[in-house]
């Protein structure tokens, strides 16, 4: 009997067992899947696999370039489309490998899309924002630690606050993440954020695990320290506000810091496999998006030195 739901559900514990994929991803594939299933419930009810055929598939992205998105009455973007897409090639390549015969996921073509640009930060735009905290104040401190950090280690946000205190290694400075995909690697601090990061540890006076705490709301004592560990969106936010302060014209994320830093690397002469091992890169391909940035400053030396330039 061909239950699709049930498979989705085997499928998304094979992305967590099999394959390691973070919860948030897991989530994504999970909310991807259950919109193609409720709209074939309501459109094109599948109770076999070869229901699931191109004809099929090819309506249901009719259906998504007229979806509007939950948040709102706007359309979905063509690369939010694709992430849908994706997400169901993905599954129709579990379904092969667990002998049904669907339609091949090599038959859905992704169209492509308008490449988006690169956000990143020059260095004289990384020192006004790291010194907009008031550093005089524990919190700033700590703000300043997290750009710093930020800036010198490429670390994802996610991979950031999940950081106890007892994992840094200030006298070596350095310590090991596991990134995405359960990946490996040994990340490194600069001079300056290891300085900054020993003032932000020296002015805790509690144990609680977490590197990175809150100072918001609810100051009590806690058991569970884990209550206090800064979140993903905690850490958006500050930078945020210290973007706004420093009137930058990049709106800056967390990810803009870690491009900022894959960046700074390879204008300085980094070679790309170093780099792409630094960033915790599966494949070296995802981090040739920023190779477009030194073939900038190629194209910078090219027209000022040589001769045929006027």
């Amino acid at each position: 009997m061909f239950h699709l739901s049930a498979l989705v559900n085997e499928f998304l514990e094979y992305l967590e067992v099999e394959r390691n994929l973070s919860p948030l991803t897991i989530r994504d594939y999970r909310h991807y899947l259950d919109n193609f299933y409720k709209w074939s419930k309501s459109n094109s009810p599948i109770t076999k696999p070869q229901d699931l055929t191109v004809e099929l598939i090819r309506k249901y992205r009719v259906y998504l370039a007229h979806y509007n998105s939950p948040n709102g009455n706007l359309p979905l973007k063509k690369v939010t489309q694709n992430y849908y897409v994706i997400a169901l090639r993905s599954f129709l390549k579990y379904l092969i490998r667990k002998d049904f015969k669907v339609v091949s996921p090599d038959k859905i073509e992704l169209p492509k899309t308008e490449s988006r640009s690169l956000k990143f930060l020059d260095r004289e735009q990384v020192e006004r924002l790291v010194n907009q905290p008031d550093v005089s104040a524990e919190r700033g401190i700590r703000d300043k630690a997290i750009m710093e950090m930020l800036f010198s280690t490429g670390l994802r946000v996610s991979e950031l606050v999940k950081l106890n205190i007892d994992q840094v290694n200030l006298e070596r400075k350095e310590f090991g993440v596991i990134g995405k995909g359960g990946k490996a690697r040994v990340v490194f601090l600069s001079d300056t954020a290891a300085i900054w990061l020993e003032k932000y540890i020296a002015k805790r006076t509690d144990r609680y695990k977490p590197l990175f705490i809150r100072y918001a709301g609810n100051q009590e004592p806690v058991e569970n320290s884990e209550k206090l560990r800064l979140t993903p969106r905690s850490v958006q936010r500050l930078i945020e506000k210290y973007v706004r302060r420093a009137r930058l014209p990049v709106k800056a994320t967390p990810h803009v810091f870690r491009h900022s830093f894959a960046t700074d690397l390879l204008i300085n002469g980094a070679d790309l496999r170093s780099v792409q091992e630094m960033l915790g890169h599966k494949n070296v391909s995802t981090t040739q998006i920023y190779t477009h940035v030194t073939n900038q400053q190629l194209r910078e030396v090219h027209k000022a030195f040589h001769s045929g330039n006027k």
